[in-house]
C-alpha cells in the first residue's frame, strides 16, 4: 500500500526485538513520507520526530496511537534528531497533549529558532542573499510566502530541554548514545545503541537519496565540509541497521556513507570544471546547471542553498574564488594558482 492509497490508516512496522515501532507521516513534497519512530518502555513511550504539524498527519497520528495501543498520557518524551518541520513540527503539538518534555540539541534548537522564531527575518535573509547569488526577480518574489507556509507545521512551538551529546540518553528502556553532526541540520543527532548495532540517524544518512546540505543566511559558514566530516565520524559506528528519517531502514551503512562521499567529490569536480570551462558563474547559474530549469519554488530552494554550499567548500579548499561586483552581484572562478 502507497501512501496516496492510505489515507489515514496508519503505516506501521514493527521492529519487535527492539520495541521499536516505524510510523509513517504522510509528506505533500516528493519525499512522500517522513519516517516518525515509538519506543516503548518502563520510562514510558518515546516519540522520535513526529513530522509537520497538517491536519492529516494529527489524524495519522491518533489512528497510529489506536493501533499501537497507546494515549497522550502515557507519552514521556518526544525527541527531534533536528529542527526541519517534517521533522520538529508535531513536537508542540504532543507536548500540549501529553505533558511530555521535548528534546532535542541545543545547537538545533538555536536553528529551529532562526528559521520559526518569533524574531525570524529568513523571510527577507534568504531572497536577499539568492539576489546576490544571481537568482532572477521572478523566482524571488515566490520565497516569502513559500518560507512563511512552514509556520502552520511548527506551531505550537514547544519548550526544548537539550540533548548532550556527552551524556548517554535513555529510551524505551535502552542507553543511546547521541552523535551531533552537521551540514544537512545544524545539531542533527543520531542516537546509536551499541548492544544492538541500531542507529536512528534522523537524515544525517539516508539510503537511495542524498540529505541535502543547505548554506543558509545567519547559519554555519562551512555546512558542506561539517556534513563530510559527520559523515566519516559516523562511518566508525559499528551500526547493524539504521533506520532513517525518509525510505526505509537498511544495513549497509558504511557503503552507503562511501557513496555519499564519492558523490559530493564528483559534484565537487564537476562545479570546478564549471568554473573552469565559463571562466566565472553566479551559484544560481551553477545552480540550475546542476539540477535543471524547472524546478518549483520548493525544490530551488533547496537546489540553490546547496549549489551555494558546494562552492562555499571549493573556497574552502582554495579552488575558487568569490567575485563580488559593485552593484553587490557575487561570481565564482577557479582560484588562480601563484606563479613558482
Amino acid at each position: 500500500m502507497n501512501q496516496e492509497e492510505k489515507g489515514n490508516n496508519p503505516d506501521i512496522h514493527h521492529i519487535e526485538e527492539h520495541q521499536l515501532s516505524q510510523v509513517k507521516i504522510t509528506l505533500s513534497n516528493p519525499l512522500r513520507w517522513v519516517n516518525s519512530y515509538v519506543l516503548r518502555g518502563d520510562d514510558g513511550v518515546t516519540v522520535i520526530d513526529p513530522g509537520p504539524r497538517t491536519s492529516s498527519s494529527e489524524q495519522e497520528w491518533l489512528a497510529a496511537m489506536e493501533q499501537l495501543g497507546f494515549e497522550f498520557s502515557d507519552i514521556a518524551s518526544v525527541v527531534l534528531t533536528h529542527h526541519h518541520p517534517d521533522h520538529y513540527g508535531l513536537a508542540g503539538w504532543f507536548q500540549e497533549r501529553s505533558g511530555a518534555k521535548v528534546w532535542m540539541s541545543e545547537r538545533a534548537h538555536r536553528e529551529a529558532m532562526l528559521m520559526w522564531g518569533t524574531d525570524s527575518t529568513m523571510d527577507h535573509a534568504l531572497p536577499a542573499l539568492f539576489r546576490q547569488h544571481g537568482m532572477p526577480e521572478t523566482k524571488l518574489a515566490l520565497l516569502p510566502e513559500h518560507l512563511n507556509g512552514f509556520f502552520p507545521q511548527v506551531m505550537p512551538q514547544p519548550e526544548i530541554s537539550f540533548i548532550s551529546e556527552d551524556l548517554p540518553f535513555r529510551m524505551g528502556s535502552r542507553i543511546w548514545a547521541p552523535v551531533q553532526t552537521a551540514g544537512h541540520a545544524p545539531g542533527h543527532l543520531s542516537f546509536f545503541h551499541a548492544d544492538s548495532g541500531v542507529l536512528l540517524c534522523g537524515d544525517a544518512v539516508l539510503p537511495q537519496i542524498s540529505p541535502n546540505v543547505s548554506l543558509l543566511p545567519g547559519s554555519d559558514a562551512e555546512p558542506l565540509a561539517l556534513f563530510l566530516a559527520g559523515l566519516r565520524r559516523l562511518r566508525e559506528l559499528p551500526v547493524r541497521t539504521a533506520y532513517p528519517g525518509h525510505r526505509h531502514p537498511f544495513t549497509h551503512f558504511r557503503e552507503r556513507i562511501d557513496a555519499l562521499l564519492l558523490h559530493h567529490e564528483e559534484r565537487l569536480a564537476a562545479i570546478a570544471g564549471m568554473l573552469s570551462a565559463a571562466g566565472r558563474l553566479t551559484a544560481f547559474e551553477v545552480c540550475t546547471a546542476l539540477f535543471g530549469e524547472q524546478l518549483g519554488i520548493h525544490q530551488l530552494r533547496f537546489a540553490m542553498c546547496e549549489a551555494l554550499a558546494h562552492l562555499a567548500e571549493l573556497a574552502r579548499r582554495e579552488e575558487a574564488e568569490i567575485i563580488e561586483n559593485e552593484d553587490g552581484m557575487c561570481y565564482f572562478s577557479v582560484r588562480k594558482q601563484p606563479h613558482s
